[in-house]
């Protein structure tokens, strides 16, 4: 049954992610009445239930036709997805902290993937929420969540900075260590290494991936290193009690 919950309360969540992922770097707003991209009618209950609205009117508006994108229904999977593998592998309220992390971490994610842009709001609510109850996900004290918080940032900062200095271009950009630093507020000092390690390997991959398609040079090609950061923190918490063993 939690299993069942929280695949349910990802689909919901999900929704309310596509749509702020969609409208927010447009500047529309993120509370406003759902309506149609076509003709602009007001979307009702029945326009609006995860993955079976679209299923039923067959990917298209009911007034006009308009396609329907399919990104609502991909985020709202990925977002069930979440939910159901915490809860199938950290039962109990470990699992549903995991999940409310993954949850967070996916607009940041998504938002990174195509806008290249980690807003400070997003990141400031992660931080703060895993500062005040995510210490029973793994088992940390809120002193190892400060320290993990502060050293990250701190750390990654001071790396852009030196890069930017001696090679005259920015390395990451301003969202990344504000990230990683609310990141190390849910996962603590001790697994931050492990997070660090997975992200750079994904974003390295996807680098020379990507070059194989293009001719960019590859230290030119910019890499949105917080979608790996947040899929790494994501991983980390399953992986890091089985290393620390």
């Amino acid at each position: 049954m939690g299993i069942a919950f929280a695949g349910l309360i990802g689909l919901i969540l999900g929704s309310f992610i596509a749509t702020l992922v969609l409208r927010w770097p447009a500047g529309r707003s993120v509370l406003g009445r759902s309506q149609c991209d076509g003709c602009g009618r007001p979307l009702g209950a029945l326009d609006l239930i995860p993955l079976l609205s679209p299923l039923a009117s067959r990917g298209r508006c009911r007034t006009c036709g308009a396609p329907i994108d399919p990104f609502h229904s991909r985020v709202e999977l990925g977002a069930a997805l979440v939910g159901v593998v915490a809860l199938a592998l950290m039962p109990g309220t470990a699992g549903w902290l995991w999940a409310l992390f993954g949850w967070l971490l996916l607009p940041l994610a998504l938002l990174d993937a195509r806008h290249f842009w980690l807003p400070d709001r997003l990141n400031l609510l992660l931080g703060a929420v895993g500062l005040l109850i995510a210490g029973p996900m793994l088992d940390t004290a809120l002193i190892d969540r400060w320290v993990g918080a502060f050293v990250s940032g701190l750390t990654l900062a001071a790396i852009a900075e030196f890069y930017r200095r001696v090679r005259r271009k920015d390395a990451m950009g301003g969202g990344d260590p504000k990230l990683v630093a609310a990141i190390g507020a849910w996962l603590g000092w001790q697994a931050l290494p492990l997070m660090l390690l997975l992200a750079s390997l994904g974003g390295i991959a996807w680098a020379i991936a990507a070059q194989q398609k293009g001719d960019q040079p590859l230290g030119e090609r910019r890499v949105p290193f917080g979608v790996f950061a947040c899929a790494a923190a994501f991983a980390t918490v399953p992986l890091w009690p089985l290393i620390a063993r």
